[in-house]
């Protein structure tokens, strides 16, 4: 591979040598972005980019159409790139435009489709939901006829290699859609559809493809190895019919490096450009440190990610324009229901904010979360709505919640203490008075950047169980990785790949079908049904799904247990994180219990008729819903 400072040498040179290319060439249209476009959108302004040999050499004009007015062109240093600037007014209708760019005596007729903007019913996520995490690649081979393509610049599908294409696609997702309503999951997260054309990249000395699908090179193009436009349509009418909502990956920050817009440069500010390669620190606190030094802040947010990730300017406000048209025009012409925003605190700010209000503001249900791994807890509430006084205010409504994720670990993990153990978690959620909704965040145990829940709590399956449960039951919207429910396991050694394992069953030749009961072990099947009651219990459970949340500090050396109550209903969670058993009065709950002595165990519909006492196991939870 391309050592770092060559690569960008190589991309500057390309850059210049385009820029004195003779303006005397003739001009060809290769593309136009947004590929297509509606009338009736909240925002009449609609920014067209233009690439073609030559073509901001040439004058435009936009034949009479009733209601569209052409308002601007932007001609930038690569001649091969020209930005239209249209106005769709409210009184327009759906059709063609006709446009013609003329250059001496060449003329070159191109039409662009207006299309009639129709309702898109966006469900919104709230905690009502289970969010299930999907790595395409690595789920179900549904069509095996796209697993590879000679003309892509990686032509390999290897499913005996870690680091390279398996065949998984969106048909093999289609093909499970009953699995996981069996499962009781209501949101599919897929990580990146869009087409990763990349070359495969050394990274710590194994040639890797970008299976992950986090290094776009089409914006307007689901990969055709997932499937393409048509079948992501397709995933998503059917999965809807089925009741699920589907959130889609959305990256801002970078682009692959076989992005068109990055082997012809519109111009040399379109990307964060360095004297010499400089990678982010991946260190958000100089971004929020009002002592930091400028030369901090700006590698943490204008260094690239990764040398074949290159990072998009979003101060340009053509970056910007390209990159928010493209996030309407999905959720226009697909009806996604919400998106995941990737890297998220190394976007610029003022782009974020103005990105998700542009969402917003055409799809009010659309439901936004960012992916900010950030420590302590207020950097992570510094980059989504919060109640704290900064310099600047972010207006995104969600985020992973990184810290309960870490410190549900670590509760589970050592032992308990003034700060240690279960007051990991409790103190963490103390916190909550630095969001406005807390009950919005994205709460995990793992996903395809993580360890193997399992694996970090040493395959203890009484942690394992704890874990689930606090999941399920406190406040946020909880997600699970694929493979979570039938007790996968692994750690990130040596590396991703090995927390990113084919899903047993999905391809043609597995041994056994995991998907099915008939091929998971007995314990796989417990797990499974273990996982499906906690489901049912978030989902169907209105204390829960709609509750508020209230917790005790944790006492006796490691019992933790916390209410959530909607109206007259309320679930007691009783929590023991050490191992050995625990005996407790439960007077000190007076204030929830309100002199309710009786309750059902919603995992088990025991009826317990004496609540003063309650008496867990060593790290067992018990999930009690009260009554008179």
């Amino acid at each position: 591979m391309t050592s770092r400072p060559l690569l960008i040498k190589a991309v500057l040179l390309l850059f210049f040598l385009i820029s004195i290319k003779s303006t005397a060439q003739s001009i060809d249209i290769e593309r136009v972005d947004p590929t297509s476009w509606w009338v009736g959108m909240q925002n009449p302004k609609l920014q067209l980019m233009v690439h073609g040999e030559s073509i901001g050499t040439a004058e435009v004009k936009l034949k009479k159409y009733n209601g569209v007015k052409l308002t601007g062109i932007t001609r930038v240093e690569n001649p091969n790139y020209i930005f239209i600037d249209l106005e769709i007014k409210a009184k327009a209708k759906a059709g063609k435009l006709q446009f013609e760019f003329k250059k001496g005596e060449q003329s070159i007729a191109k039409t662009y489709e207006l299309r009639q903007k129709q309702n898109v019913d966006i469900q919104s996520l709230s905690q009502k939901d289970v969010i299930y995490l999907i790595l395409p690649d690595r789920f179900s081979n549904g069509d095996p006829t796209n697993d590879k393509f000679a003309n892509m610049a990686d032509p390999e599908s290897d499913r005996n290699n870690p680091w390279l294409r398996h065949g998984g696609d969106l048909q093999g997702i289609i093909n499970h859609l009953d699995y996981l309503n069996e499962l009781g999951v209501t949101a599919l997260w897929l990580n990146p559809v869009i087409e990763n054309d990349q070359p495969q990249t050394n990274e710590g000395g194994n040639m890797r493809s970008a299976y992950h699908g986090y290094g776009f090179t089409d914006h307007y193009v689901v990969d055709r190895r997932l499937g393409g436009n048509e079948k992501y349509a397709e995933f998503i009418q059917k999965a809807h019919e089925k009741g699920f909502k589907v959130i889609q990956d959305a990256v801002y920050n970078h682009v692959g490096i076989n992005h068109y817009t990055i082997k012809d440069l519109p111009m040399k500010s379109w990307l964060n450009q360095w004297d010499e390669y400089t990678n982010t620190s991946y260190k958000e606190q100089p971004a929020l440190d009002p002592n930091a030094s400028q030369y901090d802040r700006l590698r943490m947010t204008d260094g690239w990610f990764m040398p074949f990730l290159p990072d998009l300017n979003q101060r340009n406000p053509l970056v910007a324009n390209y990159l928010i048209q493209h996030a309407l025009w999905t959720v226009q012409n697909f009806g996604i229901d919400a998106y995941r925003i990737d890297t998220y605190m190394y976007n610029d700010m003022a782009f974020m904010n103005a990105c998700n209000a542009a969402l917003k503001a055409e799809f009010p249900d659309l439901f936004l979360f960012g992916e900010s791994l950030a420590n302590p807890v207020p950097n992570v509430a510094a980059f989504v709505q919060n109640n704290m006084e900064l310099d600047f205010a972010c207006n995104l409504e969600s985020t992973v919640d990184y810290q309960v994720h870490s410190n549900m670990l670590k509760a589970l993990n050592e032992g308990y203490g003034w700060h240690e153990g279960a007051n990991r978690l409790y103190e963490t959620l103390v916190q909550d008075y630095l969001y406005q909704n807390p009950e919005k965040l994205v709460t995990y145990l793992d996903n395809h950047d993580e360890h193997r829940f399992f694996s970090v709590v040493g395959e203890d399956y009484r942690k394992f169980k704890l874990g689930l449960t606090w999941l399920m039951t406190l406040r946020g919207i909880p997600e699970i990785y694929y493979g979570t429910e039938i007790l996968t396991k692994n750690f990130k050694n040596p590396t991703d790949a090995e927390v990113r394992k084919d899903f047993p069953g999905g391809w043609p030749d597995h041994e056994v079908n995991k998907f099915q009961k008939e091929g998971r072990t007995e314990i796989e099947n417990k797990t499974f049904d273990f996982v499906k009651k906690l489901i049912s219990i978030r989902t169907t459970e209105k204390a829960i799904g709609e509750g508020d949340f209230t917790q005790f500090m944790p006492f006796d050396d490691g019992v933790y247990v916390y209410f959530r109550t909607a109206g007259d209903e309320t679930i007691m969670v009783a929590t023991n994180t050490v191992n050995s058993s625990k005996s407790f009065s439960t007077k000190r709950f007076e204030e929830v219990l309100k002199g309710r002595k009786k309750a059902t165990n919603l995992m088990t519909g025991e009826e317990l008729t004496d609540l003063s006492i309650i008496e867990l196991n060593a790290f067992e939870a018990l999930l009690l819903k009260l009554h008179d």
